[in-house]
């Protein structure tokens, strides 16, 4: 069933597990995560990103998440990731995406206030909610999100005292933040700012949101959702999986697909085991 991100975040924060944004840039990591979802009767936000357009057009991709997401026995949430322009955002909702990031998170504070409160009126006409992003999650070596690696990356953290403010003049529904995380592979484990979540979540009831979920230590992951984390991010993990099944299949094209598909849907399982989102419905 089609979805929005209030209609599975809300009792996320509330009962304290978090929904995850899988991105789907084919229909094999579509038919993955979608299934996975059904079988574990678990609440799921399926996406791409700009940065991911190049791989499966909007056009393309769009109408099929779009089409399985209604049809699917569970709540499916159909996201744009990072969009980085009011247009392709525009495109998004068009095509009947029920949620938008819309990502002016390296604008200044007041320019992004500025955009993402127009996006977000703009979302909310369509029926659909918008994630916005205050602070900068990073990018590590090969992330699809670009080459911005920050050599201080605490400098580009979430300010708590900023959080309430940026909610209100915004009107945003869900809330990315910057604790510590980053896009693409981790070659090692990250120190997270728990307490800067902490702080975040007592000054705002807007579901927070954690990207750069691959790669996160199951004990990460648990301490992120405890504190106040609702949706987490995750798309490297899927792509190493699929890569590794392909690799290893020495079977037909069909063999090999089936391999694919099985993979990303073990990860994507695996994933809503530790965010504690199976059996929700």
């Amino acid at each position: 069933m089609l979805a929005n991100m209030n209609d599975v975040l809300i009792d996320a924060q509330k009962n304290k597990y978090a929904v995850g944004l899988f991105n789907t840039i084919d229909t094999d990591a579509l038919e993955a995560a979608i299934s996975a979802a059904e079988e574990l009767r678990s609440p799921i936000i399926i996406g791409t990103a700009e940065v991911l357009l190049p791989f499966a057009e909007l056009q393309l991709i769009g109408p099929a998440m779009v089409n399985m997401a209604k049809n699917a026995s569970v709540p499916v949430v159909v996201h744009y990731d990072h969009g980085l322009t009011f247009d392709r955002c525009m495109e998004a909702l068009k095509l009947g995406f029920t949620s938008v990031m819309y990502d002016c998170s390296t604008d200044s504070y007041e320019d992004n206030i500025k955009r993402v409160k127009e996006m977000a009126e703009i979302a909310h006409s369509y029926g659909a909610t918008i994630e916005g992003e205050l602070g900068h999650v990073g990018d590590n070596e090969g992330s699809m999100e670009g080459d911005s690696h920050l050599e201080d990356p605490s400098k580009f953290y979430t300010d708590p005292m900023k959080a309430k403010e940026f909610v209100e003049k915004t009107g945003i529904d869900a809330l990315a933040i910057a604790i510590g995380t980053a896009h693409g592979t981790y070659t090692c484990t990250p120190k997270l700012d728990i307490e800067r979540l902490k702080q975040i979540r007592n000054t705002i009831d807007t579901p927070l949101v954690l990207h750069g979920g691959s790669g996160l230590p199951c004990e990460d992951l648990k301490n992120c959702i405890v504190n106040g984390i609702a949706k987490i991010n995750i798309f490297t993990d899927m792509c190493v999986a699929g890569e590794k099944a392909i690799k290893e299949c020495s079977g037909d094209y069909h063999a090999i697909r089936a391999a694919k598909v099985n993979a990303i849907k073990n990860v994507v399982m695996s994933k809503m085991k530790q965010f504690g989102s199976d059996g929700r419905y």
